[in-house]
């Protein structure tokens, strides 16, 4: 089975877009860094490496110091696909975070997109 080319894209060339979306619907890159951090548990700085290495989506989640628990509580539909029932497990985080980003575009409450 061959991987899907998100796997191997860098992170970095696809998180301005994230920024860019929220920014359109009035939210800010602190949001979606907020958000970012919260279900990888990287620290800013661990982060902010990940960004100028370009790392690719793979290898980005799979260093990933502590994917938050409460994800799983993340359900819904991305490009006409259930979240939860996406059973490629680096699919499913990648998007999770898609749809984290559109909740956050969508003007949900932060402290319900990070299902506090």
């Amino acid at each position: 089975m061959t991987q899907h080319r998100i796997y191997g894209t860098s992170f970095a060339s696809v998180y301005p877009h994230y920024v860019a979306k929220a920014e359109k619907k009035g939210r800010t890159k602190a949001e979606v860094d907020q958000i970012i951090l919260w279900l990888t548990g990287f620290s800013p700085a661990q982060f902010d490496v990940h960004l100028a290495r370009k790392t690719d989506f793979e290898t980005f989640f799979g260093q990933a110091p502590r994917l938050n628990p409460a994800r799983d509580q993340i359900t819904g539909v991305v490009c006409g696909v259930r979240v939860e029932e996406v059973a490629d497990p680096l699919m499913r985080e990648i998007r999770r975070l898609d749809k984290l980003v559109d909740e956050l575009a969508k003007g949900r409450p932060m402290a319900k997109i990070l299902r506090g």
